[in-house]
């Protein structure tokens, strides 16, 4: 790809850049949410259209209109989110488009039988006659893998596609790419984790607000000097940030308790705990997928119902039956999954912002257009959100830029509980420390935050208080005083017995 240019109305998403893959090579495009990788590869196949610039593939120069026209000429695709059927069957998601077919009519036997082959080579027990949406969001993933290497690819193009696998699924996952490496593959890795990236990637392309910086080969590269490629200046806001929190005083016993819950729990999801938020706290949650922390969330949130235990919010005993409720009560939830929980697409980013305000003042207030555009000024300039423009539609935006659009959201009505699940899952190091720096602010200045990670360094080095999950369970509560990531991993895989008091609090 050379000379590639794309505008979008108000955005220069690329400008004049170059890209080159090799047959057997696993390449990885570095940069910072709104660098313009998605867009890169949205024109490598055929969702964009570029302004200026030339495609070449295997030498020959190519113009896709559609993804199905890249699909055909070898370029296969997996994107951040997962873009499958879940009314449908495993099977039928892997296949859709490709069925085998008998008589004119789609040879269920055999489509599942070619499923089953796929799955198999990619390690995976699942049913291919069962539906794709009774699976969990990392199965989904794995489906949405399969179903893109089951076609005769050249070029592989895979857009976060470790943000939703534990470490089992991520190195089956790596198995699975250094075989189609071999076979000649050109796979394009684009992930935000840089331990994967340099455990997998042989060469990095950076790009920086949309302009190419530079290739290298991942062995003549180092991390910090990948970061400033990627940022264009040093960071040290992440160190900075983990010692002021370790600084502040955690022990001040005359802070109010915003939160206590006392045997909360919910049949299937969560076991029943108990769990005391203090004002100007953030808690960390860590475990492995699955293991119940975005259930305990969801149950503080009022998105499910607990069907025991109870709910004491500053001070008063509440039942929280939705997301509404527990709004008034001034709980704001932010789902990790935040294409279809958070933003909606098709507004503005002044909208997107506004959104959740308007709902709880009820639509018979509505709020004045001057007070929406300084709403989304403001909060546009705090987070840095990209670009600048509230009249942007959100669907264009980075994953990153999305996410910080969804936390304007909950800011806007004030908060005292925020609960965070993945804030910076597929954003880069840059707005990751945008969004841990916010976080800090707002405990300092009383906001109560519950911060859920798969990234056991993020939750310690943001958390006063660690809250360990397995199994469903909560297996420790524990200040977060000479904790380390062995040790947290520890508690994850072994579990020990609930590390607290009768009253919940930590031991």
């Amino acid at each position: 790809m050379t000379g590639i240019s794309i505008s979008f109305p108000g955005v220069k998403a690329l400008d004049d850049v170059s890209f080159r893959m090799f047959p057997g090579e696993v390449h990885s495009l570095m940069g910072e949410n709104g660098a313009g990788k998605s867009t890169l590869i949205k024109a490598l196949t055929g969702v964009y259209q570029v302004d200026s610039g030339t495609i070449l593939l295997s030498g020959e120069p190519v113009s896709f209109a559609t993804t199905a026209q890249a699909q055909d000429a070898g370029v296969s695709t997996v994107y951040q989110e997962v873009h499958l059927l879940p009314n449908l069957s495993v099977a039928e998601n892997i296949m859709l488009g490709r069925e085998p077919r008998r008589f004119g009519a789609i040879d269920a036997r055999r489509m599942r039988a070619q499923a089953r082959t796929v799955l198999d080579g990619l390690g995976l027990e699942v049913d291919p006659g069962s539906l794709l949406g009774s699976h969990s969001l990392a199965i989904q993933q794995l489906i949405a893998i399969a179903r893109a290497i089951n076609v005769d690819a050249r070029v592989l193009i895979l857009d976060e596609p470790t943000s939703s696998l534990d470490a089992d699924e991520v190195a089956e996952l790596f198995r699975i790419i250094r075989s189609l490496k071999e076979s000649g593959v050109a796979i394009l890795f684009v992930s935000h984790f840089l331990d994967q990236v340099y455990e997998i990637a042989d060469r990095l392309t950076v790009f920086r607000n949309g302009r190419f910086v530079g290739e290298y080969l991942t062995p003549d590269l180092l991390r910090i000097d990948l970061v400033q490629a990627m940022i264009g200046k040093e960071l040290t806001v992440l160190e900075d940030l983990e010692q002021r929190v370790h600084d502040s005083d955690d022990d001040d016993e005359d802070v109010a308790v915003f939160l206590r819950a006392r045997n909360l729990g919910r049949k299937g999801a969560v076991t029943p705990l108990d769990l005391t938020i203090h004002e100007g706290e953030v808690i960390g949650f860590a475990g492995l997928l699955g293991s119940g922390r975005t259930e305990v969330a969801r149950l503080l949130g009022g998105i499910d119902r607990a069907d025991e235990g109870t709910l004491t919010v500053a001070g008063t005993t509440r039942r929280l039956r939705t997301p509404r409720q527990a709004l008034k009560r001034r709980i704001a939830y932010s789902s990790e999954n935040r294409r279809s929980e958070g933003i909606v697409d098709d507004l503005s980013v002044r909208d997107n912002i506004v959104l959740a305000l308007q709902a709880d003042r009820g639509w018979l207030r509505p709020i004045s257009k001057k007070r929406r555009d300084e709403l989304a000024d403001s909060y546009i300039q705090a987070l840095n959100i990209r670009p600048a423009n509230k009249d942007a539609i959100v669907r264009n935006l980075s994953g990153g830029n999305q996410q910080k659009v969804l936390l304007a959201r909950w800011l806007a009505v004030a908060p005292r509980l925020l609960l965070l699940d993945e804030p910076t899952r597929g954003i880069d190091i840059g707005a990751k420390a945008e969004i841990q720096k916010l976080v800090y602010s707002l405990a300092e200045n009383g906001m109560a935050v519950v911060y859920i990670s798969a990234e056991l360094e993020e939750v310690l080095r943001l958390s006063h208080r660690v809250i360990v999950m397995r199994d469903r369970h909560k297996v420790a509560d524990l200040l977060n005083e000479n904790l380390t990531v062995e040790s947290l991993l520890g508690l994850i895989a072994e579990g020990s017995s609930d590390d607290t008091d009768p009253n919940g609090d930590p031991a």
